[in-house]
Order: structure tokens, then sequence, then C-alpha cells
């Protein structure tokens, strides 16, 4: 299959106020739990399907024809959640969870038949009993729903289970006496046993037996539910009626439940047919008889607003390019035809940099370092091929896994990328990329600032960097600092040389902007502008940014400056600001009649931003394009 989508017009629209919208970067959705079955001997699948909205609709598809009918949601998606697990029960019914809602779906129907508000907030592992009662364990807070399809009668049980930090479910289980357990992780692994009859719950792995991953559950044909602390590597234990009772060998033998993660994917059709390929891309559906080893293709179409857009940035040849997320996309908008492309990327372009022509990409997950000559042809990203375009570098999970930060070095010498950890993981290091020597050197949290992470980076002359912290630890991760810190480094000792919380409070320095004189303009926490003096390591200047510009924009790169020939500009959710050089304060350029999302480089007369899966621009009445060449 093609993985290039064709030029498309992006047809600009004007939105007012000097602001333009040129298209959908990837108006492709992606699937969150697919399921093959059947109604009235037909075969059908069942995908939830998640855009930059977060979970919007779930698609059922006939089969044999393609035909596809697409459901919204029954309840309002304000948090912008997609699931994250989904299960088919035994009397075909397929089951989700997320942003506060769980929700029943009957294909037979079909629609949706049950939804009920709970505890907050996603789904992460969901089961079935003995008696059908469809389960469901959510995080951040371990909070477990029980819904009788036969009664209709919905319970919810609360937050079941304490941590400091966010608890991440993965597998649930039931034993034949009706006792239900989870598994949890990610700072510390842990089995949380729950009585229904009484609603009270106890952990039952010893503290030394933790770990920082998930821990894993499973129901058994004999009517027991057996769990290890660590997956495939911690001894297992039996559990029934509460009790866990540590095995020095077992043979799991899985009673069959059909029920996953957001990538859940059931294949098997009730007639021994199956699902084959399922391209949301190329709209393309695939079925395969094993009986006679024949396959047939069938296409379907839903409507889509798009990925998220991770970023917008400028290539070497004034084409606008960037990253999407679910799917993972990268995207190319030439202003001068006013057509976009999109195609499929090596993982989720968080934070790019540019020297001359070639472009790094720092990226989620495992902290992936790419190069990419976008002069030469694309050619798929695969680790090993030297002949990829781009180029995979390295990967330095878990110190780095979720990259917030990427320098280039004005010599042109190195690349330097700062970020979150793994998942469960407190404090993130910073991996020094050499260009020439195509060699890294990675140090960790305790090597710059311990339990923190870097979420900016500026050079300083005299081979020195300026970092600037958060104290956000990895996805389920226990935040542990208080504060984060501005930090100055020597880059060939790799030594911090001086590092304070320079304003008190603040949790991230968000991103840094470097004057001709040497002064840094910074944000924190994404509602302070400051003005730091490196020589004295000092802040001379702050103030608020203006409550009705909104908060400075993030993504995981965030990108709030952008310099033009006569001015500083700064992106807010709600307006674009510009910087005065001499009283620094932000004056009003323009209120933005959307939700500005990411910032992006001026070109020609144009400020580029990101909003939702849309690109965008400010025409700023200076430079050489005014309007979209036709």
């Amino acid at each position: 299959m093609c993985s290039t989508s064709p030029n498309m017009a992006a047809k600009t629209k004007d939105l007012g106020n000097g602001f333009y919208d040129v298209g959908v970067a990837a108006p492709i959705s992606n699937h969150r739990g697919t399921v093959a079955t059947e109604v009235d001997g037909r075969n059908v699948v069942l995908s939830l399907i998640m855009d930059n909205r977060g979970g919007y609709a779930l698609l059922m598809i006939d089969a044999e024809t393609g035909k596809a009918q697409q459901f919204p949601i029954p309840f309002e998606n304000v948090k912008g959640d997609s699931p994250y697990a989904s299960l088919l029960s035994s009397a075909n019914k397929f089951y989700t969870h997320y942003g506060d809602y769980f929700v029943e779906f009957d294909p037979a129907k079909p629609g949706f038949t049950f939804s009920a508000k709970t505890f907050p907030q996603m789904s992460m592992g969901m089961t079935e009993d003995d008696n059908g009662v469809i389960w469901s364990v959510s995080y951040p807070d371990s909070g477990v729903v029980a819904f009788d399809p036969k009664a209709r009668e919905f319970r919810d049980f609360g937050s079941v289970h304490e941590e400091n930090w966010q608890q991440y479910q993965r597998h649930m289980a039931a034993d034949d006496a009706g006792w239900i357990y989870f598994g949890l992780g990610m700072t510390a692994t842990q089995i949380v046993a729950l009585d229904p009859t009484t609603s009270k719950s106890k952990a039952l792995i010893p503290d030394a037996e933790r770990g920082k991953t998930s821990a894993y559950v499973y129901r058994d044909k004999d009517g027991k539910v057996y769990g290890q602390a660590i997956k495939d590597e911690s001894p297992w234990y039996e559990l029934y009626k509460g009790v866990a009772r540590k095995l020095e060998k077992h043979t799991p033998n899985p009673k069959p439940i059909i029920t996953g993660s957001q990538a859940l994917r059931h294949s098997d059709f009730p007639d021994g047919k199956k699902l084959g390929n399922l391209n949301f891309i190329e709209r393309e559906l695939e079925v395969v008889d094993p009986k006679t080893s024949s396959a047939k293709t069938v296409t379907f179409d839903y409507t889509s607003e798009g990925a998220i857009l991770m970023g917008v940035n400028l290539a070497p040849d004034g084409t606008i390019y960037g990253g999407t997320a679910f799917p993972m996309r990268s995207y190319t908008y030439d202003p001068k035809t006013d057509t976009m492309e999109n195609r499929a990327s090596y993982g989720q372009w968080n934070t790019i940099t540019t020297i001359k022509d070639k472009i790094f990409v720092g990226g989620y997950g495992a902290g992936f370092l790419l190069e990419w000559d976008p002069s030469k042809p694309w050619v798929p990203t695969v680790i090993g091929n030297a002949g990829s375009n781009p180029l995979f570098h390295t990967q330095v999970t878990p110190t780095i896994h979720r990259p917030h930060a990427l320098l280039a070095l004005a010599d042109e010498s190195m690349v330097i990328m700062g970020g979150t950890p793994q998942y469960g993981y407190t404090g993130g290091g910073l991996l020094f990329w050499d260009r020439k020597a195509t060699t890294q050197t990675l140090l960790q949290d305790t090597d710059v600032i311990p339990d923190q992470s870097t979420f900016a980076l500026e050079e300083l002359p005299d081979g020195k960097i300026l970092g600037g912290t958060t104290t956000s630890a990895g996805s389920g991760g226990e935040k542990k600092a208080t504060e984060a810190e501005l930090y100055i480094m020597d880059i060939a000792s790799k030594k911090v040389e001086w590092h304070e919380a320079v304003i008190p409070g603040t949790q991230s320095y968000v991103d840094f902007h470097k004057r001709p004189d040497g002064l840094i303009y910074g944000i924190a926490d994404r509602k302070t502008l400051f003005l730091f003096d490196p020589a004295k390591r000092a802040v001379v200047h702050q103030e608020p940014v203006p409550e009705e510009f909104g908060i400075t924009v993030s993504e995981q790169g965030p990108r709030v400056f952008a310099q033009a020939p006569d001015k500083l500009y700064v992106f807010c959710e709600h307006a674009i600001a510009a910087v005065d050089p001499e009283t620094h304060k932000l004056s009003l350029v323009a209120k933005s009649p959307v939700e500005l999302k990411s910032g992006g480089p001026y070109h020609d007369g144009r400020l580029y931003f990101g909003t939702s899966s849309h690109v965008g621009y400010y025409q700023t009445g200076t430079g050489k394009s005014e309007s979209p060449e036709k």
C-alpha cells in the first residue's frame, strides 16, 4: 500500500483579522480498538476511532461490501480523551470507557445502547465475569465500575487504590468466586484485589517485589486468576477469593476474553474468516478466507477532522512541515502552490531543529533522533538502514522517552536533546550527538538536575548552554521536585556550573529565545515572560502574560517565540503578541479567531502556527507574500 498521500489543494481560507487556515495536515483518523464479529450472519468490523478531538465515533463496517456506518459517541468528550481499553462481550456487545463515561454499543441494533458518567477518567483495563458483568478500571486513580447488561444496572466503586502518582492498569480479571483483580504501574507495580460485596480492596504484592512497569493478571480456565508483579519476570501468584499464593511454577491456560488496550485487534470472524489489512489511510479492508487461501479487499469511508498536529516548522526550501500523532505522519505544505502532502513517519515528531539543509527530529516513543535531508527522496526510516531518509541515529529511552527540547549548536558540530523519561521514571537526562563522529554522550538526570527533566535549551557563549527544567515525571512517574530550575552547563566537560530556581514556584521553563545582545527571553509555566542575563545569572525582568491573551502555546516541543526582521513575536492560545525590546512588555498584535496550539516560524511575511489538526498563518503585512499563489 502507498504510505504517501497525493498533493492536495489546501484551499486556504480567510479566518478574519489577518488569520488564514491552509488546511488539515493529515485528514486521517486512528483506530483505538477493533474487533471482528457478526450480525445476522454477516461479518462486520467494529472500530473505535479518534482524531484531534479524541475518541469521537465508532465505525461499523460490513466486511463483505465495505458499507460503513459511523456512530457518534453518546457523550460530550470535553476532556479530549480516547479509548485505552475496550471489550467485546460474550453477548456480542462492544464496550469502552473514557472521558469519564462508560458506554455499550450493540451492533445488532445498531447503535450505542448505554452510557453512564463515572469516576474519572479512562479505562486502562476491562474484563467480563462469569455472570456476564462488564468491569472496568480507570486511570489515573484506579476507579472501578461494573455494568450488568441483563439487569441494566451500573455501579461505580470510585477509587479503590491510592498512590501519589498516576496509575496505569493494563490488565483486569475476575475469579469464579466474584473477586476482581487488576495489575497496575508504572512507578511501582501492584496487584489489587476488590471484593464487590463489601467494596473493600487490598494490595497483594510486597513492596520488595514491585518494579517499574505494569503488573499482569489473567483469568484461567480453572476459575482462578493468576498474576505476576512484573510480567514474564516475576514469580506467579495464584489469586483466589482475595488471597495471593506464590507458586514455584505455573502453566497458563487462559479463559478467552476479547479485550485489550487501544491496540486491541481481534481478527477472527465467527465463520472462520479473518480480518486482514485494515487501512484507515487508504480506507481499505481485507478479509482472508483460510479455507480457500483467498482474500477480498473492499473500500470504506468515514469522516475525520484530522490527526493531532504536533508542530510547525520551516524547511530549507521554504516549505512548511512537521508531524502529526495518531496516526504518526509527516506533512509538508507548499505556500507557492497552496498544496499539502502527508506520509507515514517514524514515530511522533516532538521537536525539530535545522542545520543548513539538514533537519533533525527528536521523537516519541523511545527518545529517538533522526536526520532528514528534504532535498533527497524520502526513504522510510528503518533502524540499521543507512539509506533511510530520514536516517535513524539513536534512541535513548529510558533516560529520554518523550523529547521536549532540541538544540543545534552554532558551529554545526552537535545536536543536544532533552526531555522526560520512560513511563514510571522520574528525571530525564541529556543527549549530546556528535555529528562528525556520529557518536553520543548520554547524561542522566543525576548529572544535570536530579529528579527533573530538561524542557528548554539555548546556546550561550564560550561553549556553554542554558537549560530550563520541568518537575514533571515520565508518564505514570512520581513527581519529586518542588520547583523547576535554570542551569548553565559547560559542553566540553558536561558539568553543571550553576543552577537555581530563579522564579519561585515555577514547575516548567517552557521555551527560550536569545537576543542579539546575549540576554535570554523565557517563558515560565506558560504564564510568565522573563528576561535572563547569563552573565549575572539572574532574571532581570519578568511580567505575567496578559490574561486576555491566554497562556502560551504548548505541545510537546513548544515553539512560543518567532523572530521576524522587525520584531519578536509570542504565540498565546488566544492571541499573537510582540515583545518590546526596550521595556520587554508584551503588546497585542492580533486576537486569534481560533485557539492556537503550537507556534511556528516567520516566513515571507507570515507567522505560521498549528491549531488542533490545521496549519495556519497570520499575515503580518511585511515580507514578500500577501496571499497564497493560485
